[in-house]
């Protein structure tokens, strides 16, 4: 029988929320050229949350002249001088985490336990490990004295709004480059609340630049010829486009994008470890993870054993209210996002798939979804195929290793993978079959700052994370093609 539990609501009131926004340029927060603006809305509820600044090609064109005038400054400091910023930077959001992750969980939908326990640790982790790189760059591999490139222009999702923040802040300002940063439409609060940190921390006006709005902003940023880097995490639909813009000039490109990972289950694996990992690798985060383990390949023999287990925990899993401390699955992110993922497990059924979803009182106001999966699945299912980006688990069967290679790299993608099973040899094996960027043995979602993250094929190129992520913010001081 499953406990029941009495709400454990974090309090809003630790975070101050004004009623407007402007961008963050050159150190001080001002209104877009044009007057736009758009509102931010909570997911769980609908209300609304702020009015936030609609940038225009113009604001882009300031921000981006803005981090050019302070890259001659914040490049030409030691390295070691730079870092004092980051690690005052990492100092602040420590003491400002619950505040953050509560403002996180408001706008984004996410439960408080993850923005509380995985997302704001790691943002902090991502500014403290790279600030220990800032001084030792010539020891990084990529050849004597490297230098910074200039103004990185930054695109970020609405999955991990401050986390996807550090992936490409932290970096940038450690190498010497200056940033012009627009975070996802959906969810700008976080990033703002940074640009306040900036300030805080005694960062030099016009190093990091915080442009709110929708695609036309990022568009434009992307565009702009005075931005040396760009960096996009996001669909691989947009990632596409941002590369037919790119292509041709001399700016450098990094994209993490879509991912449809196979998380595979061996007869030999703990049945009960997998189901969790299976849990964890598909419903954190509603789903809304690029890496996320949304296609389940499970041994025949067991396989029987193991949807039993995990149907009776994903009958225990708690759907509602993201401040509650006991809620395991929170809202969507967004109206859009909803018909998206609604349509794709309706697609589903009509196609033959056996649905399944716990019992589950969904609340009356917000979007919200089941912690939902499908049996029957074939590989020519557009839920195997197509990135759900919700809490959708597609299940298939394998009999031998070989195969499970054969259908884990039947994708398009190619982000992550999950493998369980008691054998060391058989991971080893494995690992080096599928093609994926990242894989995990015996857990999924396991992120460090320390380890690098990224794709292969329609999951993007580049890496972030790791001594590799700082190779794409610098250029080599030797002459081209040399490495000291």
């Amino acid at each position: 029988m499953a406990f029941d539990y009495a709400p454990a609501p974090e309090s809003r009131a630790i975070v101050d929320i004004a009623p407007s926004y402007g961008l963050f340029i050159d150190g001080e927060f001002r209104e877009a050229a044009d007057g736009k603006v758009f509102k931010t809305l909570a997911p769980a509820s609908e209300e609304v949350l702020a009015e936030v600044a609609q940038a225009s090609a113009q604001d882009v064109d300031h921000a981006v002249k803005a981090a050019r005038k302070a890259f001659e400054t914040w490049s030409a400091l030691p390295g070691a001088e730079r870092a004092k910023y980051l690690f005052r930077i990492a100092r602040i959001i420590q003491e400002r985490s619950r505040e953050l992750a509560v403002l996180e969980s408001l706008d984004n939908g996410k439960p408080i336990r993850e923005s509380r326990d995985f997302d704001l640790p790691l943002v902090a982790a991502h500014f403290f490990y790279y600030a220990g790189w800032a001084d030792k760059l010539d020891h990084a591999s990529f050849g004597a004295n490297p230098r910074p490139l200039g103004v990185a222009g930054q695109v970020i999702p609405w999955n991990f709004p401050l986390l996807m923040l550090s992936w490409k802040i932290a970096p940038a300002l450690a190498t010497g480059n200056t940033v012009v940063l627009k975070p996802a439409e959906t969810t700008p609060l976080s990033a703002l609340f940074f640009a306040d940190i900036c300030r805080q921390a005694g960062l030099p006006k016009g190093v990091v630049n915080i442009l709110t709005g929708d695609g036309t902003a990022g568009a434009a940023l992307v565009a702009h010829p005075d931005v040396n880097k760009v960096a996009f995490t996001g669909s691989t639909e947009v990632g596409k486009a941002i590369a037919r813009t790119v292509a041709g000039t001399d700016k450098k490109l990094t994209l993490e994008l879509g991912g449809k990972a196979a998380n595979i289950v061996f007869d030999d694996a703990p049945i009960d470890q997998a189901v969790e990992g299976v849990v964890n690798g598909i419903f954190f985060n509603q789903g809304h993870v690029c890496c996320a383990g949304s296609r389940l390949l499970v041994q025949e023999s067991v396989a029987d054993e193991l949807l039993d287990a995990l149907k009776r925990r994903m009958a225990t899993l708690r759907v509602g209210d993201p401040l509650d401390k006991n809620t395991d699955v929170g809202a969507i992110n967004s109206a859009e996002q909803l018909a998206r993922i609604t349509e794709l497990a309706d697609a589903g059924e009509s196609e033959g798939a056996e649905r399944w979803a716990p019992a589950c009182d969904l609340p009356s106001s917000g979007y919200w979804f089941a912690p939902t999966l499908f049996t029957g699945v074939t590989q020519a299912h557009r839920i195997a195929r197509e990135e759900v980006f919700g809490p959708v688990l597609s299940v298939l069967t394998f009999r031998t290793p070989a195969e499970a290679v054969e259908k884990a790299n039947n994708t398009p993608y190619g982000l992550s993978a999950g493998i369980w099973t008691e054998k060391g040899s058989r991971s080893l094996w494995m690992a080096s079959k599928l093609r994926a960027g990242i894989v995990w043995s015996n857990t999924f979602n396991k992120l460090d700052p320390t380890s690098p993250f990224g794709g292969y094929k329609e999951s993007g190129y580049g890496r972030e994370g790791g001594r590799h992520g700082l190779e794409a913010y610098l250029a080599p001081s030797s002459p081209k093609g040399e490495h000291a």
